[in-house]
């Protein structure tokens, strides 16, 4: 009997301090070669924060310069774009190039509300109180971004590139015909071109009257399930590209099968890069192993 209660004892002793242990402490996961940089509030009273990856050389070559991907949503597209390039960096079909994911510092940010602020060129529905800002955000990335980019990381001012989906698409699409100087790449993925009664047609069409050259490379996908409004958008500014004959523009389209909305990121990002990268590349064509 007593062997039965020195036997309790123990195991009652034992689950004590169990309990009492805390859960043992696991490393959290991070993407590598990559920094999180909070900027300070802007003019315009927004607190950017950039999701920041380097390439594998960066610091052995501390003299090297290197192009950049700027992806607006940065807060849910960083990390599909760095999967992707780092895949692509393997097969030498991209050059190594920095990415910059475009977000917002702060606590529990509303995503909705604020992408909706700087990325729609133009006024939205009343869902969002405040929209239309586009060219105030364009004017942040050349005052406030690129110069921190250029200095801190050597980023090439003359090899800059810009990603985004949906409201982001649009806002890529937008930057393309108001400073077309600024990038050599665009990648717009299921571009908002509904937004404002497809709006962006009629920006298109003005800048393409002026005879101007867009000196750059443009990628444009939808996804097969789509919206069907939403999608006949992006058909429709597919469709007119190649009546603009933008002078030097060179662009493709593609739908991506099989997808929605949100699905379509993953293709459009790997094969946009592929393809508005492709003049830098290391390698070109099939594997030479």
């Amino acid at each position: 009997m007593k062997r039965i209660v020195l036997t309790l004892a123990f195991l009652f002793s034992a689950l004590q301090a169990q309990a009492a242990d805390p859960a043992p402490a696991y490393p959290a996961h991070t993407i590598p070669n990559s920094l999180l940089r909070a900027l300070p509030k802007n003019a315009d009273g927004r607190t950017y924060q950039l999701h920041i990856h380097l390439p594998a050389s960066f610091a052995k070559e501390p003299k090297r310069r290197y192009p950049v991907l700027y992806v607006t949503d940065g807060y849910w597209d960083f990390a599909t774009i760095v999967s992707s390039y780092n895949n692509l960096a393997y097969d030498k079909v991209v050059p190594e190039f920095i990415t910059v994911g475009l977000g917002y510092a702060g606590d529990n940010p509303d995503y909705g509300q604020l992408r909706a602020w700087e990325l729609s060129p133009v006024r939205m529905n009343p869902l969002f109180s405040d929209t239309g800002n586009a060219d105030k955000f364009i004017a942040s990335l050349e005052k406030d971004i690129f110069p921190l980019l250029e200095r801190d990381y050597r980023a090439d001012p003359a090899q800059r590139f810009l990603a985004g989906s949906s409201l982001g698409g649009l806002f890529t699409l937008h930057a393309m015909y108001a400073k077309p100087e600024l990038f050599k790449g665009y990648i717009a993925a299921s571009p908002a071109v509904v937004v404002g009664n497809d709006w962006i047609i009629g920006k298109a069409k003005a800048y393409a009257a002026t005879g101007k050259p867009i000196k750059a490379r443009l990628y444009v996908t939808g996804a097969e399930h789509e919206w069907p409004a939403f999608l006949a958008g992006i058909k429709r500014y597919q469709a007119l590209l190649p009546e603009l004959k933008h002078p030097e523009l060179v662009f493709q389209n593609r739908s991506i099968d099989g997808e929605r909305h949100a699905g379509t990121k993953a293709e459009s990002y790997t094969r946009g890069m592929r393809f508005v990268f492709e003049p830098l590349a290391p390698e070109k064509g099939p594997s030479k192993d």
